[in-house]
């Protein structure tokens, strides 16, 4: 970061550059060892180390930290397109904002005082104009440095800041909108500087050999301009496969960014798309098993639970997300899904909740109601939730509308696994829950899991206050019926849901991380000294393009080397142990029929203690402000209208016991 702040300044162009340069520069990496010393190497460096730090962490265990800085958590600001934004990353935008200012203010300071002259007789405000424009591009770099942390899944930074990417979504599309507005500006500019001071539009198609390509450049800008409008919100719900198919445009964006700002520049984003990269490789890798779909429970409002075999040795936190591929619904697409079942109540199952509610769904829910004794699935993640302290809360409040009710699922499994195997104390849980209809009740049914053996849930404080909002009274008929439980054949070819990288995953991805990266530092090395050094020794000068063809080659082949070399030596075992999924003794019976009774309701079936309120929406206010525990964890899924209704009252200043977390899976 201290990198970062004095790049744009006088003192590091005039006093730490030349330095710096004669101190690094080598004939096996010329100009680019600067940049890779100080901005590649120490973000590779902390991913490594931080592989090492969560693997440590995982075997001990270890969970003091989560709950620090609760109060940094709470909401402070509740408002559109921001969303809901806590005291933490409210000081972290702020920061990369004043970084972005002051970087600018910086370049335009330096580079006002140094004009270059572009044509005879060029006007001094032309010169500044395309000052401002080209600065403009740098500052837009900055935003790339960062921009692909955030969709990195398996990421090894995120979780030592207490994140994921599905919390930090909302960050790439910041970032995303930021930086499509500075490179507009940065794009127009130019065009507006050949076409209307210089009077030379040639130079829109000019691809020199010895600067940057200005045609790559605009190629990447129309590139992004579709990607941009196919990701604005209204756009991205009403048309999602537009969006899906559209963004996977980043391949191509990417390769003409690159060869547009040149390799100095791309060592200072490298460390983003090198460990983005890493991710999407390994995901496709494990994207190509087939999984073993168990048994489904599909209700008759169109939710269904998807029940897979797993790995006993394979944990994850509540409201973890598992990526479904389906190619009997389609071949090409892939969704994120809520799992419903909990680790270490459910070892070797593992089950995720779906509400049909696009054509996806509906063609999924379509072909689990036909006669199918085998559906072929393969199945990406699971992603943990960076949440997992919610049994150090004194009570909890869940708060879902719909199928938001699929993470509170995993929750209360959990809760029931906590007190089946040990005397911990767990908090007493309150379950709001907002319906559109009564037939929407049978979600509640998935609460407990499918399961054979006894539960003891004696202990279980669970209070469930359902709110029908579309129906003003209960129907004559009860439109809740009993939950169909379908079971499916094995199928040799199927595997067990395991970790990509197997038991100590996390060990084995800094292996790949460093590995690739060592590797890649060594091929450009050798093909800089004997390739690249000797042409421009020649007093010769290297084509610009070339060189960072040559850097995205020798990327892309290190990573395709040691993921490949190490995931094949780990998954040898386990695709021996997982070779044949064996059949695994389910009831062919609901779980939770009318009248399964819950112990701590003494004689009451779990139907008779759901509280039912007809043609009423829940005063959230008023039965928040009711819980007088001195710490109450107020957990929300929903819509988006719905968050923001509960991050405002959590955020008041009456509110000090609450503790606010969103859950959302939507953008």
């Amino acid at each position: 970061m201290f990198i970062w702040t004095v790049l744009p300044t006088k003192t590091y162009k005039n006093s730490f550059t030349p330095k710096l340069t004669q101190q690094l520069y080598s004939t096996y990496f010329l100009e680019q060892g600067m940049n890779l010393l100080l901005f590649s190497f120490p973000i590779m460096l902390i991913a490594v180390l931080g592989c090492v730090y969560l693997h440590l962490q995982k075997k001990s265990n270890y969970e003091s930290g989560k709950r620090s800085c609760l109060s940094m958590r709470r909401p402070v600001l509740v408002m559109a397109p921001l969303g809901i934004v806590n005291a933490v990353e409210l000081t972290f935008g702020a920061m990369f904002v004043a970084l972005l200012v002051w970087s600018l203010a910086n370049y335009l300071h330096v580079s006002f005082q140094h004009l270059h002259m572009h044509g005879a007789g060029e006007k001094v405000w032309y010169a500044k104009f395309r000052s401002v424009s080209l600065r403009l591009g740098y500052i837009g770099n900055t935003c790339w440095a960062f921009l692909f942390f955030p969709v990195t899944r398996g990421s090894s930074i995120l979780p030592l800041l207490g994140l994921t990417s599905e919390s930090t979504i909302k960050y790439h599309i910041w970032l995303g909108h930021l930086s499509m507005a500075l490179f507009a500006a940065h794009s127009v500019g130019f065009i507006i500087y050949w076409a209307a001071m210089l009077h030379q539009p040639s130079l829109m198609v000019e691809w020199s050999s010895t600067y940057v390509s200005n045609v790559a450049g605009e190629i990447a800008f129309v590139v992004l301009l579709v990607m941009w409008a196919t990701s604005i919100d209204r756009v991205r719900r009403k048309a999602f496969e537009l969006f899906f198919y559209a963004h996977h445009l980043y391949i191509i964006y990417a390769f003409f960014y690159m060869l547009h700002v040149g390799v100095a520049y791309l060592c200072m984003i490298l460390p983003g798309i090198f460990l983005f990269l890493i991710d999407r490789y390994l995901r496709f890798l494990q994207s190509r098993r087939r999984t073993g779909l168990l048994s489904s429970r599909l209700s008759s409002n169109g939710t269904m639970e998807l029940t897979f075999a797993k790995d006993p040795g394979l944990s994850y936190n509540t409201a973890s997300i598992l990526f479904l591929h389906v190619p009997s619904v389609c071949r090409l697409q892939w969704h994120p899904f809520t799992i419903s079942s909990s680790s270490n109540l459910e070892t070797d199952k593992l089950s995720v909740v779906i509400k049909s509610s696009g054509n996806w769904t509906r063609e999924l829910y379509k072909q689990l109601s036909s006669p199918l004794d085998h559906l072929q699935v393969s199945t990406e993640g699971p992603y943990e939730h960076a949440s997992s302290h919610f049994l150090n809360h004194d009570s909890l409040v869940m708060i879902c509308g719909g199928s938001g009710i699929a993470p509170f699922i995993s929750i209360t499994r959990e809760i029931i696994s906590t007190i089946t195997e040990s005397n911990r104390r767990v908090p007493k849980v309150l379950l709001i829950a907002a319906f559109k209809n009564t037939i929407d009740l049978a979600m509640l049914d998935l609460l407990l899991p499918l399961s054979s053996a006894p539960l003891d849930i004696s202990r279980l404080k669970l209070q469930i206050e359902a709110y029908i909002t579309q129906e003003h009274e209960k129907p004559l008929e009860d439109a809740k019926k009993q939950i169909e439980t379908k079971l499916f054949r094995p199928n040799p070819s199927d595997s067990p849901i395991s970790a990509v990288l197997g038991k100590n995953s996390w060990l084995w991805l800094g292996a790949i991380i460093s590995s690739s990266f060592v590797m890649f530092l060594m091929l450009l090395g050798l093909v800089t000294r004997y390739h690249v050094y000797p042409v421009e020794h020649r007093g010769e000068k290297y084509h610009y393009s070339y060189r960072i063809l040559w850097d995205m080659l020798l990327v892309c082949a290190s990573i395709f080397t040691g993921a490949s070399a190490i995931f094949l030596w780990q998954n040898r075992k386990t695709s021996a142990e997982g070779k044949q999924i064996q059949n695994i003794n389910l009831p062919s019976s609901s779980l939770c029929p009318p009248d399964r009774e819950l112990e701590s309701l003494p004689h009451q079936s779990l139907a008779q203690s759901t509280k039912v309120h007809f043609g009423a929406r829940p005063d959230l206010r008023s039965i928040l402000f009711d819980c007088k525990e001195a710490d109450v964890g107020v957990l929300v899924c929903g819509p988006k209208g719905l968050r923001h209704e509960v991050a405002k009252i959590c955020a008041s200043g009456s509110a000090e016991n609450l503790h606010f977390e969103s859950i959302s899976f939507n953008w």
